[in-house]
């Protein structure tokens, strides 16, 4: 990778012999493997056995998971938030966990509204809940920082599953309860 980093460097007129870009190609490479760290993982590594026996069937919710991922179509950064629900059916997961999933579809080359969907299977996966709600709001550098260059637009997506599809009243809970 770090070839393909000095061949790209010098693409753009660039001297990577140069005393700044010396190193570059290197933590280029280096920090490209770790933005894409997701793909080494498997769910059932991230959840490493935290899911847990409950009688509870109220809505479980974590707000405000950042997150940061590469659009697969510029190769730039989206960065932003993950609000996720369940109902349990039984069974719950680790608090953690859910940022781990979050983290680790994120770190892969991404679209947001792909994420999205991906975190509502794994968690419907982990936990077989009535129903799961993702929503993530997230800045688009591709759209920022080249293109239309709109720097205060923020993309916003959704998936519901389950009850929450179903049940108006149980969607409009979540959001309102993300929204507070």
């Amino acid at each position: 990778m770090e070839e393909h980093f000095s061949k790209i460097i010098e693409a753009i007129g660039e001297d990577v012999t140069r005393e700044g870009l010396v190193d570059t190609p290197k933590r280029a490479a280096k920090a490209f493997e770790f933005l894409n760290n997701g793909y080494n993982k498997t769910l059932e590594e991230v959840l490493n056995g935290a899911i847990f026996e409950a009688d509870t069937e109220d809505m479980v919710i974590i707000k405000d998971i950042e997150l940061y991922s590469l659009c697969e179509h510029h190769l730039l950064p989206f960065v932003g938030k993950c609000h996720i629900a369940y109902l349990p059916q039984g069974k719950v997961l680790g608090l953690s966990k859910l940022a781990r999933i979050v983290d680790m579809y994120a770190r892969r080359l991404q679209i947001q509204e792909k994420l999205t969907k991906q975190i509502a299977d794994a968690v419907d996966t982990a936990v077989g809940a009535k129903g799961v709600a993702v929503v993530i709001e997230a800045k688009h550098m591709c759209m920022m920082m080249r293109g239309v260059e709109k720097q205060n637009s923020v993309m916003t997506t959704s998936v519901m599953t389950g009850i929450f599809r179903k049940e108006m009243s149980t969607r409009a809970e979540f959001l309102s309860l993300i929204n507070r």
